[in-house]
C-alpha cells in the first residue's frame, strides 16, 4: 500500500511491526525530510514507533522548491479557511492509510507538526470522529476559532510550544488557542520558550518526546 501523500518514513528501531505511529506535518515552504530531523531524533527513544512525515499535497507559491497545506499569499481568512479544509481531508486520508497499514487504533495515532504544520494538525485532530492519541504543536496557530469553535468532535491530548521572540507567527497565537481549549473544557499543557524565534528548540524536541512517551504509556 502507498501512501496518498509524499512521505518520509522511519522505520521502527525494533524492525517489529510498529505499535504506534506519530505524523509529523512540516510548515510553509518545508518538506516531509525537514520534519524528519525532529523524528529522526526521537525515534532513538521510540524503538516500536513509526514515524510519518509527509510533504504537504501542494508545491508552495512562495518557494516552489518546497510545499504548502494551503495558501497563505494574499488570501483573507475565508479563502485561508476554504483551503485548508482541503488540505485536513488529505490529512485525515493520509491518518486512515496509516491506520490501515499498521493495524492501528486511532488510540495509537499522535498527529502534530511547526507552524503551518501544526496548525494543520490542530484543526483535523479536533475535527476526527474517532479521537486520535494526542497533538503536538510547535509554533502554529488555529486558522479558525469560529470555524473550531463550531465543529469540536473529539478530545486528544494537546500540547503546544511556542518561542517568545517569534515574528512568524505571534506568540498571541499560543495565548489565543490556550484561551480557546480552556473555554472549551480541554486539557491542554503549553511551553512558551524564552528567547526563542521561530523555531523548535532543544528544549522543545525534549517535551515533545516526554508527552509521546506520556501518552503512549511508554
Amino acid at each position: 500500500m502507498t501512501f496518498s501523500l509524499n512521505t518520509i518514513i522511519l522505520e521502527p528501531l525494533s524492525k517489529e511491526k510498529p505499535k504506534n505511529a506519530v505524523i509529523l506535518c512540516h510548515g510553509y515552504g518545508g518538506d516531509g525530510k525537514d520534519i524528519a530531523i525532529l523524528a529522526s531524533y526521537w525515534r532513538a527513544h521510540l524503538n516500536e514507533t513509526i514515524f510519518i512525515c509527509p510533504d504537504a499535497p501542494e508545491k508552495c507559491v512562495a518557494s516552489p522548491s518546497g510545499y504548502q497545506w494551503f495558501d497563505l499569499m494574499d488570501q483573507k481568512p475565508e479563502q485561508i479557511l476554504s483551503k485548508s479544509l482541503v488540505a485536513e481531508n488529505k490529512l485525515n486520508k493520509l491518518i486512515d492509510e496509516v491506520k490501515e497499514k499498521y493495524q492501528l487504533t486511532s488510540d495509537q495515532i499522535i498527529i502534530g507538526g511547526f507552524s503551518q504544520g501544526c496548525m494543520i494538525s490542530l484543526q483535523t485532530g479536533i475535527k476526527r470522529k474517532d479521537k486520535i492519541n494526542s497533538i503536538i504543536g510547535y509554533s502554529g496557530r488555529i486558522i479558525s476559532t469560529d470555524h473550531l469553535s463550531k465543529n469540536i468532535i473529539s478530545r486528544p491530548n494537546i500540547i503546544l510550544m511556542h518561542g517568545d521572540l517569534d515574528q512568524i507567527v505571534s506568540i498571541e497565537s499560543l495565548l489565543e488557542a490556550k484561551e480557546f481549549f480552556g473555554k472549551h473544557n480541554y486539557k491542554i499543557e503549553t511551553k512558551i520558550f524564552k528567547h526563542c524565534e521561530h523555531r523548535i528548540p532543544t528544549e522543545g524536541s525534549s517535551l515533545g518526546l516526554q508527552f509521546i512517551k506520556k501518552h503512549f504509556n511508554l
